[in-house]
């Protein structure tokens, strides 16, 4: 039995990291759905387009291309920008672009779409409540700000991306009340979603407690 997994979450709370790893696990495909609103603030910014602009955003997505390769870098119109989407600024132009209905309606119907076929794990911020509302298992991982801050510092220290402490802890927090408060689809648990809280737990520690909810699934997997 192939079923879909939908991980939601604030920023930085680790649901890209985990949805790899139980993807490898079962032999799913990881579908990085913020990592598509972070493409298109990405190629918005490079093309002088507002972010506030939902009309040429619309526009620009019809012409955009987006993929993922099995090592999950991520391709915009065939240029790997894996590491470019990734920055401060375009984090909260992500955050930015993804209140807009338009933007929304487009990717969100590639996701479904892309989905179908089963076999799916999708993380983001709209998953079990928008995106996949039938997901046969949604989870809703949550940590502390602080917590996140540090994640995302050791991340930027391993990528070699310049960073001010207080500054990404203010982003977060302004992230957090940006995507819960969004017209659109904002950030909310969905009432069948299972919350675990990763502050204090390894990544490690939070696969083992979705692979208990496999397990009570029937899920076969190796």
């Amino acid at each position: 039995m192939r079923i879909n997994i939908a991980i939601d979450g604030p920023s930085a709370a680790g649901k890209s990291t985990i949805a790899k790893k139980c993807a490898k696990l079962l032999g799913y495909s990881h579908l990085d759905t913020g990592a598509m609103y972070r493409c298109v603030a990405y190629k918005a910014k490079k093309e002088g387009i507002d972010w506030n602009d939902e009309e040429k955003l619309a526009e620009m997505i019809k012409n955009m291309k987006i993929d993922f390769d099995k090592n999950g870098n991520v391709y915009l119109d065939h240029e790997d920008v894996s590491q470019k989407i990734r920055t401060n600024d375009i984090s909260m132009g992500a955050s930015s672009v993804s209140r807009h209905l338009k933007v929304r309606e487009c990717l969100v119907e590639l996701q479904q779409q892309i989905a179908k076929s089963k076999g799916y794990i999708l993380d983001g911020r709209d998953i079990g409540t928008v995106v996949l509302k039938d997901a046969e298992l949604k989870i809703y991982l949550v940590a502390s700000a602080s917590a996140r801050a540090e994640r995302r510092i050791k991340e930027y220290i391993e990528k070699g991306i310049d960073f001010d402490r207080d500054e990404i802890i203010k982003d977060i927090e302004r992230r957090d009340y940006q995507d819960m408060h969004r017209e659109h689809s904002p950030l909310k648990k969905a009432e069948d979603a299972i919350e675990i809280d990763s502050s204090d737990l390894t990544i490690d520690e939070v696969v083992s407690k979705i692979k208990n909810e496999l397990d009570r699934l029937g899920v076969v997997y190796d």
